[in-house]
């Protein structure tokens, strides 16, 4: 497995990714308050807008690939570069990020609630890792994605709250 995704994969450990996914709306809506749109959680690294966006864009992108995933015998699923489309978050606002990231989470949880084992089984081709991939790992994959960037907003949050 390619360790990045080991990485992501492993801040889920046990925890039911339907769950957590599920979870991180509310989680989002908490810290909201509290974050500083041009705040990055380490010098060089994304703001807390770039972030949000950045979450937004992944729930429709994996959201798609579940799509293709479920209707397509062994697709190819077409890679993206999160940098590539960071560069046009500036302007966006942080709140309509979370707005978009929440709706369409809802939508792609009603799916995902849905499907079988063997659904959950049904595999993909990740060109860039160059792996078979099964959209069961792609859930648990997002739901690890999640609390990846939920702690770097936490970071935000709390540098935010000590002034």
């Amino acid at each position: 497995m390619n360790p990045y995704l080991a990485r992501i994969i492993a801040l889920l450990g046990k925890d039911d990714p339907l769950a957590s996914l599920a979870a991180m709306p509310r989680r989002l809506e908490e810290l909201l308050p509290r974050l500083e749109p041009e705040k990055p959680y380490a010098p060089g690294k994304w703001s807390a807008r770039e972030i949000l966006c950045h979450l937004a864009d992944t729930e429709i992108a994996l959201g798609f690939r579940f799509r293709q995933i479920l209707a397509q015998d062994n697709p190819t699923v077409q890679p993206f570069d999160q940098d590539a489309w960071a560069a046009r978050y500036g302007g966006l606002p942080m709140e309509l990020a979370y707005d978009a990231f929440k709706a369409v989470r809802a939508w792609n949880l009603a799916l995902l609630r849905g499907l079988s084992e063997e659904d959950l089984a049904r595999s993909y081709y990740h060109p860039e890792r160059e792996e078979w991939e099964s959209l069961h790992l792609l859930v648990r994959f997002l739901a690890g994605h999640d609390l990846n960037h939920l702690g770097q907003l936490e970071v935000i949050a709390s540098q935010s709250a000590q002034g």
